[in-house]
């Protein structure tokens, strides 16, 4: 089936199906024509697999879903040209320019927690850069799994870009077949998996990964909006079941108080005093993952740190919003990325502390930071490295498609978004054209002093070594 089905897209991409922007505008036109007429349909995909806000399914997938496809449409005729660039002296008269080309047939594996847009923004990019695409999403979201199986083949060319559903078995069988490229999102564990399996076949992969997204709270905020912003980030993101959601808070001892409490005020707020009740909270995606988050609130020295939430309802795998209080620094909560409702608070003694226990950890997918201070902003710039990173606000610098999207150590390799997404995908081939002018003997053996002299002030940019070359120094001994 795997290779059946690589087999047809590789006749496909060779017959030159997928490389003309007519075709490329025209898949991207059916992806935007499937969002308007389905949108009814894929909110109520994400509801059933995540119990996901229409709200938030709304905001997070589909507005920026379409969104990336017309910012594509838009820039798909620019981002093809090729671009012309500087020819050096020692090659004159010549012309030389780059050449975006695609890459052939590629792989998108999909995540559960944003099953659409994870699907749908990889696959912009590679129709953009002309490839020919097999899609898998996630088995774990399989509502969202099955309407983009079945609807994609109304909207966009079934010869060039397949969906093929499954688990582990079929994933693995995906990963025997020799790819052009391999795009993954998801967790380290199985990063690994689809690294050694491109290995064998030198195909390269871009991995969407997460991590430990730190979030800095300095004293001298604007607490309440620096609140509110953290809220939003964490719960009402998919119910902090999101790669960039903030995962922890760091702040002072002194200032830790004022924070607990404003965070517990604003929780009240959004999502009443029974959260569980809350149609503004996604569940947990299944009991796997709830069971993980009990095990991590649950072990001994951690427990006891819960300062609000705590509350879980088995049945309905949903988890109230849980804030942690000084938890430590070696506990399976800070070890390990979260993805859920849990939100752990460190306190240091003084802010700038925080660097050294951010950069302690793996690199993470986005660092957040909330302060007035200016010396303290540029300080977090420099001096912490992360994928993504967003002062005084959490998740919003996702949404601007002229910024890279993607991970570095281990939340990840490559990135996408807007021209990203299509750079991804592409080959950037170098183009040098001559003429059959400009003839230089001194290239030429046999070599003598004369020619290396010319050679030596040609290599270096001497003007008058290139007259001499271009005239045919040193004459040639018939």
């Amino acid at each position: 089936m795997a290779e059946e089905t690589v087999r047809e897209l590789r006749a496909s991409f060779a017959a030159g199906r997928t490389r003309s922007a007519e075709w490329r505008a025209e898949q991207l036109k059916g992806l935007i024509r499937m969002i308007d007429e389905k949108e009814a349909e894929i909110s109520a995909a994400l509801h059933e697999d995540l119990a996901k806000p229409h709200m938030e399914s709304y905001l997070h997938e589909i507005s920026l879903t379409k969104s990336s496809c017309k910012f594509a449409l838009n820039g798909l005729k620019n981002w093809m040209k090729p671009e012309k660039i500087p020819a050096s002296i020692t090659t004159f008269p010549s012309s030389a320019k780059i050449v975006p080309e695609p890459l052939g047939v590629v792989l998108i594996i999909s995540a559960w927690n944003y099953p659409f847009i994870l699907s749908i923004d990889p696959v912009i990019g590679a129709i953009a850069a002309g490839n020919a695409v097999v899609l898998k999403p996630s088995e774990i979201a399989p509502a969202t799994s099955s309407l983009l199986a079945n609807l994609l083949p109304e909207y966009v060319d079934n010869s060039c870009i397949k969906v093929v559903e499954g688990g582990v078995p079929e994933t693995t069988a995906l990963l025997e077949q020799r790819w052009d490229k391999i795009f993954y999102t998801g967790n380290g564990t199985v990063a690994r998996i689809v690294m050694a399996a491109a290995a064998k076949h030198l195909t390269p992969v871009a991995l969407e990964l997460g991590g430990k997204s730190p979030v800095v709270v300095d004293s001298n905020v604007d607490l309440h909006v620096a609140v509110k912003r953290i809220v939003v980030g964490k719960w009402g993101c998919n119910n902090g079941q999101a790669c960039i959601a903030p995962d922890y808070i760091i702040t002072t001892k002194s200032f830790a108080p004022e924070l607990v409490a404003s965070l517990k005020r604003v929780l009240v707020r959004f999502y009443g005093e029974d959260p569980l009740q809350s149609a503004d909270l996604s569940r947990i995606v299944n009991s796997k993952q709830f069971t993980r988050l009990q095990d991590l609130i649950e072990e001994k020295r951690v427990a006891d740190k819960i300062v609000y939430g705590g509350e879980a309802d088995e049945e309905q795998l949903k988890i109230a919003p849980t804030l942690l209080l000084d938890v430590p620094q070696d506990s399976a909560i800070m070890t390990g990325e979260i993805f859920g409702p849990l939100l752990p608070i460190v306190t240091v003694e003084k802010i700038e502390e925080s660097f050294d226990l951010i950069n302690a950890k793996p690199k993470p997918l986005a660092a957040y930071l909330f302060t007035k201070n200016k010396k303290l902003q540029e300080k977090f710039v420099a001096n912490v490295p992360a994928g993504g990173m967003l002062v005084n606000d959490t998740v919003l610098h996702l949404t601007n498609p002229y910024m890279p999207f993607g991970g570095v150590g281990d939340s990840g390799m490559g990135c996408y978004h807007g021209k990203f997404g299509f750079d991804c995908f592409s080959h950037k081939k170098g183009v040098l054209i001559r003429g059959f002018g400009g003839e230089a003997n001194a290239r030429y053996p046999p070599y003598t002093t004369e020619k290396q002299k010319i050679l030596r002030g040609l290599i270096n940019g001497s003007f008058i070594a290139l007259i001499l070359a271009l005239l045919g120094f040193p004459r040639e001994k018939h």
